[in-house]
């Protein structure tokens, strides 16, 4: 799979983009959150990438963020939404505001995006419910010392709540490492 690309960013046109790797051009199909954020033209760029294989074609999505990207992935598996409307969703609303709307139900906010109607807005909210939140709070933490952004991975991974998982981490140091954070953070789920 091409998980990323680095190369000089050659044509702009949304949502395709055309990243020239080493004399060899990808077509990236973006977001419009990532297309704003890409430089000018003929300069030096990088998108993380997914990479879609059908029948007829080979697709590649790009991403400016990692967040962005584990949040289409999460999309794409919801039933009867394709890769066009999950990028269309983030085209809309940013990882947070996707996060915040499935953890408030509020499915006004997800009907307003094209292509989305009140049956696939209510699916979004019932299958995302607590799956999109994890990953905008694990952004939020990864922001600040990283260290505590692979805690919570850890311990979102041994099954604990994201509000669990979330407590615990208040209590350890900044400058805690993963390991000793890991074990910290378990000795005060044990409490």
């Amino acid at each position: 799979m091409i998980g990323k690309l680095s190369g000089k960013l050659v044509e702009k046109a949304p949502p395709l983009v055309l990243i020239d790797c080493h004399g060899v051009g990808y077509e990236v199909l973006v977001s419009m959150n990532t297309f704003y954020n890409l430089p000018a033209l003929g300069e030096s760029c990088s998108v993380l990438t997914h990479l879609i294989v059908r029948e007829d074609a080979h697709l590649l999505y790009g991403f400016g963020t990692a967040e962005e990207r584990s949040c289409f992935r999460e999309l794409i598996k919801v039933s009867g939404l394709g890769p066009k409307t999950a990028l269309s969703i983030l085209s809309g609303m940013t990882v947070a505001d996707l996060a915040n709307a499935i953890a408030q139900q509020e499915l006004g906010l997800l009907t307003r995006i094209p292509g989305i109607g009140k049956k696939t807005a209510e699916r979004l909210l019932l299958e995302l419910k607590g799956k999109i939140g994890e990953l905008s709070s694990a952004s939020a933490l990864t922001a600040g010392p990283s260290q505590h952004g692979d805690i919570l991975q850890a311990l979102l991974a041994l099954g604990y709540s994201d509000k669990e998982a979330q407590q615990a981490l208040k209590g350890l140091a900044a400058d805690v490492g993963v390991s000793d954070g890991i074990k910290q953070a378990l000795r005060a789920l044990a409490k």
